[in-house]
């Protein structure tokens, strides 16, 4: 590079600039050897990935069907716990709020421990949280291992983010990052389905449907910690199924657009860096947006649909059509995302999509019941598809191994007030009237969404004509 400073680029961009000039892209692309090797990994590290994910989500969204399976007789998490609909709110609140503080603090041990490790560290925990759900009484209860699973839980996602930078370039993470993602929706579709056929399991063993369904979506992952530690890839440079031609390329590959296994841990002087990088913060705001329709509509599907005029286990089974459309569409976006470089335009276009959704739900009559589901099936597609692009658009724009880490983990951290504001925003007293405070919010962040998109979008090729006018290699991706 030449002629740039902190000023112009950004920190995080500085603390890669080689004097001698000596950089290059990457020219290997498309190649018959570079494919192979990409297809080897994702056949190593997608599957496992995509699947710890799908039970994290699982353990995690339970909660939403506990609340209203065999309600009708009072077989229900609420009924059996004696809880209000004001403490469920403050359990659900309660594990997003540890998700949001120890998110940051997993990504440095995720780096510090390996990722296999520390992975099936945090399963084991978070499944061993999940059973115990299956055996509480009260609201103290019920809170308490909630806290610990988002503990557990929280690093999970950014790790998986963070974890994807050791392998792959910047235009391949997005459509990795949807799959794992779109596991969620996946998990959502499963949840539905499962709890359908556990509801029918009520007083089994002298148990309520609802307990059961904790202990046996707890279960899996407790079976599958073991798995991660031994099977998870850790790096590159570091498994050996890559011959040592094969680790050469990847090194290659990775040499200006990904982390390293091998690079130091990350100092107050990386840390500092970053956090003093203030466009980062816009992609935050933007994140923050997002998190809240993603986090009512993992937390609240169940309550919605079964406002729309289902009743019991056929509402549980009516959660299954907007996920399972919107893993689709998550994965149809996120290529595009990537095949065309833009991924702003794309989280702009399905951000405003997921608005017009919620923003139809919330004007339609309480009593409109068919085309209100119609209309979550349209704001689940928009809200899930435009968190991937956001995310790889995020890492593309992050060119350290410290800097990776505790961005994507920041963001993360950002969104956690989002979601908080998402178990508030569906109330219960609100059930007649269709939830609109809930649709009204979410419609809103989601055009928020769209808007920062699109001007951080302009911001970035303002910025990339000043550094193509003095000759910079290294440009912001948009």
């Amino acid at each position: 590079m030449t002629n740039m400073t902190e000023k112009d680029i950004g920190p995080e961009f500085v603390n890669d600039v080689e004097s001698d000039n000596s950089r290059r892209a990457y020219t290997r692309g498309g190649t018959a050897e570079d494919k192979t090797l990409v297809r080897k990994q994702d056949l190593r590290i997608l599957p496992i990935s995509c699947g710890i994910y799908l039970l994290c989500y699982l353990d995690r969204s339970n909660i939403g069907n506990a609340k209203v399976l065999n309600a009708s007789t009072h077989n229900d998490l609420l009924s059996e716990t004696h809880m209000t609909a004001y403490q469920y709110t403050i359990a659900l609140m309660v594990f997003l709020i540890a998700y949001m503080v120890f998110e940051v603090p997993s990504n440095y041990f995720l780096k510090r421990l390996s990722p296999s490790k520390w992975i099936a560290f945090l399963m084991l925990s978070w499944s061993v949280m999940t059973m115990g759900l299956g055996g509480v009484h009260n609201f103290a209860g019920v809170t308490a291992l909630r806290f610990m699973l988002g503990v557990f839980e929280a690093g999970l996602f950014p790790g998986l983010v963070y974890y994807l930078t050791f392998w792959y370039r910047t235009d391949e993470r997005s459509i990795r990052v949807a799959f794992i993602l779109a596991s969620a929706t996946l998990a959502g579709a499963f949840g539905g389905a499962i709890a359908y056929g556990v509801g029918h399991m009520n007083g089994t063993g002298g148990l309520s449907a609802f307990r059961w369904l904790f202990i046996l979506e707890g279960l899996p992952s407790l079976l599958s910690a073991p798995l991660v530690w031994f099977f998870l890839p850790d790096y590159p440079e570091t498994v050996k199924w890559l011959s040592p031609e094969e680790k050469a390329l990847a090194a290659e590959r990775l040499k200006f657009e990904g982390s390293h296994g091998n690079s130091k841990s990350m100092t107050w002087q990386d840390a500092k860096v970053t956090l003093i990088d203030w466009r980062l913060y816009a992609h935050y705001a933007i994140y923050f947006g997002i998190s809240t329709p993603f986090s009512s509509l993992s937390l609240f599907t169940p309550t919605i649909t079964a406002g729309l005029g289902f009743k019991d286990l056929t509402a549980q089974l009516m959660t299954v059509p907007p996920y399972a459309v919107a893993y689709v569409v998550t994965l149809l976006v996120s290529w595009s995302a990537d095949h065309f470089d833009a991924r702003a335009l794309h989280s702009a276009i399905f951000a405003t999509v997921g608005a017009i959704g919620f923003l139809a739900s919330a004007v339609l009559p309480p009593d409109a019941y068919n085309a209100r589901y119609g209309c979550l099936i349209v704001a689940a597609a928009g809200s899930f598809s435009c968190i991937p692009p956001l995310l790889g658009w995020l890492s593309s724009n992050l060119h350290s191994t410290a800097a990776a880490g505790l961005a994507i983990a920041l963001n993360i951290s950002f969104g956690a007030p989002g979601q908080i504001t998402g178990v508030w925003i569906y109330k219960a007293e609100e059930k007649k009237k269709g939830y609109p405070t809930g649709h009204w919010v979410n419609a809103g962040l989601l055009f928020f969404v769209a808007v920062g998109c699109i001007s951080l979008l302009f911001f970035y090729k303002f910025k990339n004509r000043q550094l193509r006018r003095e000759g910079a290699e290294r440009l912001f991706r948009y």
